[in-house]
């Protein structure tokens, strides 16, 4: 977004209301567009004004953004979540602070609940069920725990396929990390054509992601299985940090693969895992030299301790 893109000048008065449910007027398109280039400005990541600018565009076309009282009910009549309205509140609040519209937010209490985690045979239908790009970018997110941003903007360069880790490059302020790739989406990745920087291509994720949505739909049905459709690109990333603390109840091994700053942001997944499930019933193996002990390490085991100058490992079943 350059500042050149976007006119200046535009006054609020004499701004002729628009009717709800219908696309915003040019005039207002305006003021969202100066506000996306002001949060720019400000510094904001581009995931974080791509969703305000989103929720902002819906308002809009809900309502007449130049009216806070209007937006307060609509915003309190809406039929989503607290979550939604909260979100809601905190991208109006700052676009009436820019244009100096008397708004006091209005609270709402976010309800605190538990991602959905699908069984892992479930994620494997749909990635069998869909063309390779799509198939590819699933098993990224499925095995690096990537946001979907950060997924959809990886580079060719970004890819060591010989040594086979991926160098995630962060968004929403959190933290770069290197992962390590199975020999599978390896394999996934060679196949895709490079005929841009971008692994997954230039095109916009919103767009991938609708089409995203209706293959799953069309997925669930013909499986007859309508989990599917809960299925996120964030329900792949869940699924990863649930699998990581399941295997090592390391919350801060977690908290690094996911990248969060705020170890708070982590914890949920202590309480996704049954401490007394019988999956944490173990199988355990003895190396006798160091070849075996890099086998058995390489095989997912996990070292333990030394008896009788033997190693000993063990695996979750």
């Amino acid at each position: 977004m350059r500042a050149g893109e976007l006119s200046r000048g535009v006054g609020l008065r004499g701004f002729e209301s628009h009717s709800p449910h219908h696309k915003p007027h040019p005039r207002i398109m305006q003021h969202i567009l100066d506000h996306a280039w002001q949060l720019k400005r400000e510094g904001y990541a581009e995931s974080t004004i791509t969703t305000r600018i989103k929720l902002l565009k819906a308002l809009a076309r809900k309502t007449n953004l130049l009216e806070p009282e209007d937006i307060k009910s609509y915003i309190a009549l809406s039929k989503v979540s607290n979550s939604r309205k909260e979100l809601q509140v905190y991208a109006y609040a700052k676009f009436a602070d820019q244009f100096q519209l008397p708004f006091k937010p209005p609270r709402y209490t976010r309800v605190e609940t538990l991602p959905f985690i699908p069984l892992e045979r479930e994620i494997d239908d749909l990635i069998a069920s869909v063309n390779p790009k799509t198939a590819t970018y699933l098993q990224f997110i499925k095995e690096t725990g990537a946001r979907a941003g950060e997924a959809w903007h990886i580079k060719w360069t970004q890819l060591d396929l010989e040594h086979a880790t991926v160098t995630i490059l962060p968004e929403k302020h959190s933290r770069p990390r290197l992962l390590k790739m199975s020999s599978k989406l390896v394999g996934m990745l060679n196949r895709l054509p490079r005929i841009d920087d971008y692994v997954f291509g230039s095109g916009d994720l919103d767009n991938f992601a609708r089409w995203y949505y209706v293959k799953r739909r069309q997925v669930s049905v013909k499986l007859n299985n309508p989990r599917l459709r809960q299925i996120s690109f964030k329900t792949l990333r869940h699924f990863k940090a649930t699998m990581e603390y399941h295997r090592t109840k390391d919350i801060l091994h977690v908290m690094q693969i996911l990248g969060h700053k705020n170890i708070r942001n982590t914890l949920v997944y202590t309480h996704l895992i049954d401490s007394g499930s019988a999956d944490d019933d173990y199988v355990c193996k003895v190396a006798k030299n160091v070849e075996e002990a890099t086998g058995l390490i390489e095989a997912g085991f996990e070292y333990v301790t030394n008896i009788d100058s033997h190693a000993i490992f063990r695996k979750r079943k």
